[in-house]
């Protein structure tokens, strides 16, 4: 009975020790929002309605960050529909609209929204451009905006 006492409390003390280690290992994610300076702003329609807006953000901290949140508009706003949003940092500081050669990526935030995915950003944009791209499904179609190039 103490045997099996003492190995409990082991395996309670390892697991939490493990807990404890993945946790802190987690890798650091810098904080984004929906806000800031906007850099960029497009909507998207279907037969003459917008249902959706992509918005780029920049504000100076960590080096330039910019965010992006895609908006659900008109018919769309309140309505549960899949939705999704991604920024990239690009390698060229010029050439706005232009392709973009990514140096780095947001994770994408893409789910069934009813009002906006995002916010997804990335750090170190001073003096670069950026890239978004956002759809939304609506009426069995998906409707997308792929900004190119921006911000530089």
């Amino acid at each position: 009975m103490h045997f099996l006492r003492r190995a409990m409390v082991f395996l309670a003390s390892l697991v939490t020790l493990t807990g404890a280690t993945v946790f802190l290992a987690a890798p650091a994610q810098a904080a984004t929002s929906c806000s800031g300076t906007i850099t960029y702003s497009d909507t998207v329609s279907r037969s003459g309605s917008v249902i959706g807006e992509l918005v780029i953000y920049y504000n100076t901290s960590n080096g330039g960050t910019n965010s992006a949140c895609f908006y659900h508009r008109g018919v769309s706003y309140g309505v549960s529909t899949p939705t999704s949003i991604q920024i990239l940092r690009c390698s060229q500081t010029s050439g706005v609209g232009q392709v973009c050669t990514p140096t780095q990526n947001s994770v994408p935030d893409s789910g069934s929204y009813a009002y906006y995915a995002g916010p997804v950003g990335v750090t170190g944009t001073a003096n670069y451009c950026v890239s978004a791209i956002g759809e939304v499904w609506w009426g069995g179609s998906g409707y997308s905006i792929d900004t190119g190039r921006r911000g530089c």
